[in-house]
């Protein structure tokens, strides 16, 4: 009988949690002008004046968050040394509240004790600031609140009031300052001009890194994670090239190398080497198209049934209107009325921008106009299995059924 008894296995890594979002290294690289600018704006509170409000942009994974945590620790550190400044940190993640009440309430309730929270609905929204302004008023000194994601609030209200608490009395000792951190690139745009002269008093652009800057980055990590001569040679330059063609994202990159490091080990290998971080990218791709999918609507997964079918067919790259007629008719077989071509259109936007299809677009001239023709970007097998909800509901279309087949085959094996 086999035993699966659990035994520590250090073969390999030395201190694996160095690759997980939550650490913050000693140094961060790949990031000098960023640095810079961003320690500039922070450096009115160590003089002892008021703070500034900084908004910081870039897509997701290009050191925001990191930076910040970086800055703010040292900065924590630092200001500990003077007796005239008493400094406080409070940082929340707006992911999963989309109003200024619900990230008031949050804020409300990280400043309280827990026995003495208030409840996510119930109060007027100017009760709940009010609640807010004593909080931060009873923790006095410097205060800085810093919204990560900042670009899910659907209303600017809280980015006009924090930024302006105390210029209109509703503080009398603390002093605020806000830092946004958004991915959205065009979230800056969409404030109101009164916002937008409040939170952006200072801004710092993060662009994606190149491959490059993430070679340093994962070197930084390699050194505190894995024992000396656990990767091979080729290791951190293929998974820096990786997250540099995805979008520059160290994340995606330091996922990547854990992932290949969980393989290595999985395997009892003396040596991370290139089949792993190649193993591990087609496993972190699978999950992500399968989460991806997973998350879309009801009619998107049909529309990417359809054009799947219609690509087990050999008949893609599809335009739109080769597609909707056998979306119409997966439509009509769960009952359900299919929508217009133009939100049909808006949905194969959405998944050419998930990745799970690819959309380019033709010029014909005069003579046949623009258009786009769609096709999958993934791998059909993996495709149809994200899929196999919408299949079992809306049936087996004869195109996909060999690689169903080969699904539930699969399973029972």
């Amino acid at each position: 009988m086999t035993s699966f008894s659990f035994d520590r296995d250090n073969s390999l890594y030395k201190n694996r949690d160095a690759l997980l979002e939550e650490y913050t290294p000693n140094n961060l690289v790949g990031r000098d002008d960023e640095l810079e600018e961003y320690h500039a704006a922070l450096q009115p509170i160590i003089n002892g004046e008021a703070p500034s409000n900084i908004f910081l942009y870039g897509k997701s994974g290009v050191g925001k968050t990191a930076a910040t945590r970086f800055l703010l620790n040292q900065l924590q550190e630092d200001a500990a040394r003077y007796d005239d400044i008493t400094l406080s940190v409070v940082e929340i993640n707006c992911d999963g509240l989309n109003s200024s009440y619900q990230v008031a309430v949050r804020l409300v309730n990280t400043l309280r004790d827990p026995a003495d929270q208030i409840s996510n609905t119930g109060y007027p929204q100017a009760q709940v600031y009010s609640f807010l302004w004593d909080e931060l008023d009873e923790l006095n000194g410097t205060i800085i609140i810093v919204l990560d994601e900042v670009d899910h609030i659907n209303d600017n209200s809280i980015l006009y009031q924090i930024p302006r608490a105390r210029s209109n009395g509703y503080l009398e000792h603390a002093k605020i300052g806000l830092i946004g951190i958004s991915n959205d690139l065009s979230f800056r745009d969409s404030l109101s001009a009164k916002v937008r002269s409040s939170l952006c008093e200072k801004e710092v652009s993060f662009p994606p890194y190149d491959a490059t800057e993430l070679q340093k980055v994962l070197s930084q990590r390699e050194q505190v994670a894995f024992h000396e001569n656990a990767l091979a040679e080729d290791v951190i330059p293929l998974c820096a090239a990786y997250g540099a063609q995805d979008a520059g994202d160290a994340r995606q990159a330091l996922d990547l190398l854990l992932e290949a490091g969980d393989l290595a080990r999985k395997d009892a290998a003396e040596q991370v080497v290139d089949h792993h971080v190649q193993e591990a990218r087609r496993k972190l791709e699978r999950d992500r198209i399968m989460e991806g999918v997973a998350d879309l609507t009801q009619h998107a997964r049909l529309i990417l049934y359809a054009l799947t079918s219609l690509e087990a067919e050999d008949n893609s790259p599809a335009r739109s209107r080769d597609i909707r007629p056998r979306y119409e008719q997966l439509c009509n077989h769960i009952g359900t009325e299919a929508l217009t071509s133009r939100r049909m259109r808006d949905h194969l936007a959405d998944l050419a921008m998930l990745g799970v299809i690819s959309s380019t677009e033709k010029n014909e001239g005069m003579s046949g106009g623009k258009y786009r023709e769609h096709a999958l970007k993934q791998d059909l097998h993996l495709v149809v299995s994200a899929l196999e909800e919408t299949i079992e509901l809306a049936g087996v279309h004869e195109s996909i059924r060999p690689y169903y087949q080969s699904l539930l085959d699969e399973r029972e094996d």
